[in-house]
């Protein structure tokens, strides 16, 4: 994982408790083929989404982002389609440990919500804990991932991370 992420905020969900299972929409949860999921991806909010999202795009949310019972689908779709991770307020537990899990790269951010507007650019230096709202030229710093699920964020997701450390457990004996 590069240690500066850039990208644009294709996305800002300014409410508190979003279900991440909006994206596709609830009806289409159980969808597998990824053209499918691409053809409904965020059509509620914008029919032409998938064509408007670039790869190292950020989603922004509020408060307990991803609230509900988050299913894969929606976050494998917009993965599919380049987003980079997502920036909010906070998030669920539930949603920010499955997230963590696939490897995706999820900040918590403390007023980001009035830092950031769509389709500001973004760099987001992960080792530093900042993000350069280059639209503005304001620095925001966000806090710090716990170093456990930032290891795992970085080497791809958990299964990456599992087979990492048997290999290191196989080699040292």
């Amino acid at each position: 994982m590069d240690n500066q992420l850039k990208g644009r905020a294709i996305w800002v969900f300014d409410e508190s408790h979003y279900d991440i299972d909006r994206v596709i929409g609830i009806e289409n949860i159980k969808e597998t083929n990824m053209d499918n999921l691409v053809k409904v991806c965020m059509t509620s909010y914008e029919p032409d989404f998938a064509q408007k999202i670039q790869k190292g795009d950020w989603i922004l949310g509020g408060r307990n982002f991803g609230y509900g019972h988050p299913h894969k689908p929606p976050m494998l779709v917009l993965r599919h389609l380049g987003l980079a991770g997502i920036i909010a307020e906070s998030f669920s537990p539930g949603f920010y440990r499955g997230q963590v899990a696939d490897g995706v790269p999820l900040i918590t951010c403390e007023g980001i919500l009035g830092k950031v507007k769509r389709f500001d650019q973004l760099t987001v230096n992960w080792n530093e804990n900042t993000i350069i709202n280059e639209s503005t030229q304001k620095e925001i710093i966000y806090k710090p991932i716990p170093p456990s699920d930032k290891n795992i964020i970085e080497l791809g997701g958990h299964i990456e991370y599992l087979k990492k450390r048997f290999a290191a457990e196989q080699l040292n004996g």
